[in-house]
């Protein structure tokens, strides 16, 4: 906090009464079965949804014609401040789609000839989605580093192959002229390139001038054929188990999302008041794009596009942009609450800003640890007298958001209990329940590939995530269910000992931080576990800037091993304690899958490329470079 500002103590925070959260309580139905199956549904039924979310533009456009619905800051020179914020309102949004749509049916776009976006979130980027929409041209929202930071663009030449584009959108050429010269490889020969430059390349498109293209009969045409099997996009799954899979994401699919959260809702919506959301979370996943894009277009709110990300040097953007927006709902990844919960204890004034409106925050991608929690909800009292709820959705690109805690719930790691119309099927794994799901969210299939289609359902159409969970309490359902790791990570010691890795990971880097971006379990048939470790950047800029004469690296092996022995002494027994670690200094490989463009390391694949550095934990004696907690 602060200094002198009022830091409530832990027995007033955990007295602190909750802000209400306008959800419904849990009301669940379970099916156990003889063989240890668990059948679990939610007794609420999904509530009301668009037609599609091409006719819910137009829809809330006609509605609130002059609101704002996408706000963006204008780009300003390195060091400058930031640029005023520019906008299109609801009823510009609808003609300016409209104008779009018209273009891109004249292109030649439709239901099989997608349109492929490159770069990251903007207003363009937004309109040309819902134009395409309106068009019936699926859209595929890449990821930004598979384009910028690959080396060989073997990704993006995958996913090109996989849905066969007809044009590619990038808001400027240069910096993906070398992503562009690959799709052109792949496509033998020049590809419509539609730019958001004021005076694009030659042979580019000006979106400026589709933008201005005379309406005909064909985009309404269009919009009527729409149904509930059109896909609307393709997203690509984060490709942890090879080349990403490409995921139809259908219009039914998208407007179920809505119905399932809108069937939890306990008040009505209000039309004439508004929510602010500020979102950096791209639009190439189910979670920024999905989630919270389609859930503010249904309430009518005002996005507000964050160019800001948790990344040093680029959160700071994020931290100005709340002191001018005061969000309703703010749903962010945990690493994105700790570097917020660290400014705010240094700067009453954006504390003030961020809880103005604040009902409740939604965190997602990796579990929360308690220490952050407990911050956040110190920060909440000091502001507000009230916790904030903290309320998570769980998920996959194949099937959209399936849970969600919507209570006030006094810890964190839940994944919730299902949404309306969703039904969970928890199959006995091992010590564990593997998690199954069916529903009108979760898609039919891998675009053209029938044999990982196949592979992804069980006997009774259910889609199998991979992951494990277990029931907070076996005995009442309504507490929700915790997260357990995923299936294929988990490894047994040569003890026999089984090692849960999906909850170890992210209790050692809670235990570590700020030092620990990231780490690899390993132990697999050895006496105990050891852990591979990546450095946080921002934490070694902090140690460099630090007055010592011991050399940094020394110090930051100090500190890590510090938080392990503490994360040891209250582990237990030896499925839980790591006893030698070694930290990595050539960071994950996006192109050789160590890490997803989410940020999900893929454990398999790191331990195989860097077998030498897994082998030397188990050296005897310790050799250097391994410390020994």
């Amino acid at each position: 906090m602060a200094e002198g500002a009022h830091r409530p103590s832990p027995q007033d925070v955990k007295a602190a009464p909750f802000k209400k959260l306008p959800q419904l309580p849990p009301d669940v139905s379970v099916d156990r079965r003889a063989d240890g199956t668990v059948y679990l549904w939610a007794n609420q039924k999904p509530g009301d949804r668009p037609r599609s979310i091409a006719h819910l533009l137009d829809q809330r456009a006609s509605e609130h014609p002059e609101r704002p619905y996408m706000r963006q800051r204008l780009p300003s020179a390195p060091g400058a401040p930031l640029g005023p914020w520019r906008q299109v309102t609801y009823a510009e949004a609808k003609t300016t789609t409209d104008a779009l749509a018209q273009a891109l049916l004249a292109l030649g776009l439709g239901p099989d000839a997608p349109l492929m976006i490159l770069s990251g979130n903007s207003i363009e980027h937004g309109l040309l989605t819902l134009a395409a929409m309106k068009a019936r041209a699926p859209v595929a929202p890449m990821s930004v580093p598979y384009s910028l930071m690959s080396s060989d663009h073997g990704k993006i030449r995958h996913a090109f192959r996989l849905v066969r584009p007809r044009a590619v959108f990038v808001q400027q050429v240069a910096p993906f002229a070398k992503a562009i010269a690959a799709l052109e490889d792949e496509h033998g020969g020049p590809l419509p390139i539609i730019t958001a430059e004021p005076a694009p390349p030659t042979g580019a498109l000006a979106y400026a001038d589709l933008a201005r293209t005379a309406v005909t009969p064909a985009v309404a045409a269009s919009m009527e054929s729409i149904t509930d099997a059109t896909v609307a996009k393709y997203l690509f799954t984060s490709g942890s188990t090879g080349m990403p899979k490409g995921v139809p994401q259908t219009q039914g699919m998208l407007c179920s999302l809505i119905s399932g959260q809108e069937g939890l809702r306990a008040e009505a919506r209000d039309p004439n008041d508004p929510p602010e959301m500020l979102d950096w979370m791209p639009w190439n996943h189910i979670s920024g794009a999905n989630v919270n894009w389609h859930a503010n277009l249904w309430s009518g709110g005002i996005h507000y596009i964050d160019d800001g990300k948790p990344l040093p040097g680029m959160f700071e953007t994020t931290i100005q942009n709340l002191y001018e927006v005061s969000p309703i709902v703010f749903g962010s990844a945990p690493i994105a609450f700790a570097m917020l919960a660290d400014a705010m204890e240094k700067d009453p004034k954006l504390r003030a800003s961020f809880f103005k409106k604040l009902r409740y925050m939604g965190y997602g991608g990796a579990t929360l640890s308690d220490d952050l929690y407990d911050r956040l909800q110190a920060l909440a009292v000091a502001e507000t007298g009230h916790r904030i709820p903290l309320t998570t959705m769980y998920g996959a690109t194949e099937t959209q958001g399936i849970t969600v805690v919507h209570w006030e719930a006094e810890r964190v790691g839940l994944i919730g209990l299902p949404l309306p119309g969703m039904v969970l099927k928890l199959v006995p794994s091992g010590s564990k329940l593997e998690v199954r799901v069916k529903g009108p969210t979760v898609t039919s299939g891998y675009h053209a590939d029938p044999e990982k289609t196949a592979a992804a359902f069980d006997e009774e159409g259910f889609y199998k995530l991979g992951d494990a969970c277990r029931f907070v309490d076996p005995q009442d359902p309504s507490q929700g269910l915790i997260f357990d790791g995923r299936v294929t990570e988990d490894f047994k010691l040569s003890s026999g000992t089984w090692v849960s890795v999906g909850t170890l990971r992210p209790d050692i880097v809670a235990a570590c931080s700020p030092w620990v971006l990231d780490a690899v379990i390993v132990g697999q048939d050895k006496p105990y576990i050891g852990a591979l470790i990546w450095p946080s950047a921002a934490a070694m800029k902090m140690l460099e800037a630090e007055a010592s004469d011991v050399p940094a690296p020394v110090r930051l092996a100090a500190r890590i091993k510090a938080g392990i022995e503490a994360h040891n002494a209250g582990a237990g027994g030896s499925s839980r304690r790591i006893a030698r670690f070694k930290i990595l200094t050539e960071p994950p490989s996006v192109d050789a899958g160590e890490i997803t463009d989410k940020g999900y390391v893929n454990q398999r694949l790191t331990l195989d490329r860097r077998k030498a550095d897994a082998d030397a934990l188990y050296a005897e004696p310790a050799p250097a470079g391994v410390v020994v907690a």
